[in-house]
C-alpha cells in the first residue's frame, strides 16, 4: 500500500484515538500527564491531516500544459444556470483535489410558464405538480435556516450518461441533507461538516456518485445524486443520452445541484482533472443560463442544433464550423 493511502487511513485512525481520550478525560482520570493524553495526540492528528492535505494536492496537480478540451453530450436537459465554472476560474473550486480541477456546478433555473407570477424572492415557490418548483429559492441571511429539497428544482432532475461508457462506480446510499443556503446553515457546513466530511475521505464529500469510463483515458464524475435514485451499477454499459440517475443533495452540498467534471483516472483520489466541453453549449460562465433540449433519439433535431438555436447562435450548419471548435474557459 502506498504512502499516498496509509496516511489518510492513519490521520482516521487517530482522530478516533483523540475522540475517544478526550470523552476518557471527562469519564474518568486518565494515567499519565495531561500532555500525553491531550495536546500529543492532537498535533499527531494536526500533523498528519496537513500530510494528507499535501499528498492529495501532489497527486492531483496538473502536469504540463493542458490538453484539449474532451467533447461530450450536456448530462441534462432543461434550462439551468452554471457556478463554480473552468470557464472563470481554475481550478475552478479553489483545489485540484479530488480530479476537480476543471470541475462545474449546476443548477436548474426553469422558466416560469406563461401567465404564472415567479414568485417573491426569497419565499418558498409554490411547486408544479408536474414539474416541481416554479423559482429557485434565493440564500437568505438567517431565515429560513434550511429549506426542505423539493424546495428546489433541480431536486430529482434526470442525469443522462455524457457519451458511450461503462459504467466504474455507482453508489446511491447516503442521504439527501437540508439545504445549507443561509447564513447560519453555511457556516455549520464550512466550519463544521465539510472538516468531518473531508475525514471521511472524497466518497463523503462528492455523496452519492456515478463515475463513467469514457474510453481513452477520460472518466465522467456525477456527484450529489439523490439517494437511491441510481438506475445503473458497476460494470453496465450505458449509452449517450440514457437516463442514470437523478440529481440529490447528498455529500458537502448547499443546495441540489449537479457537480460534474472529467478526469484521467477512475479513483478521485489519485486522478487528475480534464478540461470538457458540452456539445452545443460549451463551457458555461458563472452566472450563464443555458438550455439543452431533448437528445435525439428521444425525438427532435440533433442535440446540438437545438442547443445552439435555444441560444440563439447559428448551429454549425449554419456557421460552417464544427461545434468542437470551441474551446474550454470561452
Amino acid at each position: 500500500m502506498s504512502v499516498r493511502r496509509v496516511v489518510p487511513i492513519a490521520m482516521r485512525l487517530s482522530w478516533l484515538v483523540l475522540i475517544a481520550l478526550a470523552i476518557g478525560e471527562f469519564v474518568t482520570d486518565l494515567p499519565g500527564p495531561g500532555w500525553a493524553t491531550t495536546l500529543l495526540p492532537a498535533l499527531v492528528v494536526l500533523a498528519l491531516m496537513v500530510a494528507t492535505m499535501s499528498l492529495q494536492a501532489r497527486a492531483a496537480a496538473p502536469r504540463g500544459e493542458p490538453g484539449p478540451p474532451v467533447e461530450v453530450a450536456p448530462p441534462v436537459t432543461g434550462r439551468w444556470k452554471a457556478l463554480n465554472s473552468p470557464a472563470d476560474k481554475v481550478p475552478s473550486h479553489g483545489t485540484h483535489a479530488y480530479g476537480q480541477t476543471y470541475a462545474i456546478d449546476i443548477v436548474a433555473e426553469p422558466e416560469t410558464a406563461e401567465g404564472e407570477a415567479p414568485g417573491r424572492p426569497g419565499a418558498d415557490p409554490a411547486p408544479r405538480p408536474e414539474v416541481g418548483p416554479v423559482t429557485r429559492p434565493a440564500f437568505r441571511l438567517f431565515w429560513p435556516v434550511v429549506r426542505r429539497n423539493r424546495a428546489f428544482p433541480a431536486f430529482g432532475a434526470p442525469l443522462l450518461a455524457v457519451a458511450d461508457a461503462t459504467v466504474v462506480v455507482a453508489s446511491d446510499g447516503q442521504r439527501d441533507h437540508l439545504s445549507r443556503n443561509s447564513l447560519p446553515a453555511l457556516a455549520y457546513l464550512m466550519l463544521a461538516e465539510a472538516t468531518v466530511r473531508s475525514i471521511a475521505g472524497a466518497h463523503r464529500i462528492i455523496g452519492n456518485h456515478v463515475i463513467l469510463d469514457l474510453g481513452g483515458g477520460t472518466y465522467a464524475v456525477y456527484a450529489h445524486l439523490r439517494r437511491g435514485s441510481l438506475r445503473v451499477r458497476a460494470g453496465d454499459r450505458v449509452r449517450a443520452g440514457q437516463e442514470i440517475g437523478r440529481v440529490g443533495n447528498s455529500g458537502n452540498t448547499t443546495e441540489p445541484h449537479l457537480h460534474f467534471h472529467l478526469m484521467d483516472g477512475p479513483d478521485p483520489d489519485a486522478a487528475r482533472g480534464v478540461p470538457f466541453t458540452w456539445r452545443g453549449v460549451g463551457v458555461p460562465a458563472n452566472g450563464e443560463t443555458f438550455t439543452v433540449v431533448e437528445p435525439e433519439e428521444r425525438g427532435g433535431q440533433p442535440i446540438e442544433e437545438q442547443a445552439e438555436k435555444q441560444a440563439g447562435r447559428p448551429t454549425e450548419k449554419q456557421a460552417g464550423r464544427p461545434v468542437e471548435g470551441r474551446a474550454a474557459g470561452s
